[in-house]
């Protein structure tokens, strides 16, 4: 096993191309130990390269709603009234925290997609 830090693009594209050589390593061998380490390494220079912004709450709103096809109406016992839920999938009201909760706790929608942005 010869592992170095990721510190380029080359060094990224000859640890993606080790990677996927040692795919399907059994757990425990040193293929699979190195496929390990190269995975750490690999995702901590993306994280620090390539950083994903938080998502959007109204948008995760709006992808639970389009996965399970509901309505605006579909989302009054999280939000309130219509009108209510027109002001929030509009952006002209901020979700409250018992939104949240409720958003969470019935769509199942993540917490941290919910509170992205907030503060």
């Amino acid at each position: 096993m010869n592992i170095k830090p990721i510190r380029s693009e080359e060094d990224l594209a000859a640890a993606f191309a080790r990677l996927e050589k040692l795919w399907g390593a059994e757990i425990g061998t040193s293929e699979g130990d190195e496929l390990e380490v190269l995975a750490i390494l690999i995702e901590k220079y993306e994280d620090e390269h390539y950083p994903i912004p938080p998502s959007d709450p109204i948008e995760a709103i709006k992808f639970r709603m389009d996965q399970q096809g509901l309505t605006p109406r579909d989302l009054e016992p999280y939000i309130g009234s219509s009108g209510r839920v027109s002001e929030v999938l509009n952006r002209r009201r901020k979700l409250s925290l018992a939104m949240i909760k409720r958003l969470h706790d019935g769509l199942r929608i993540p917490y941290e997609s919910l509170l992205a942005g907030a503060g």
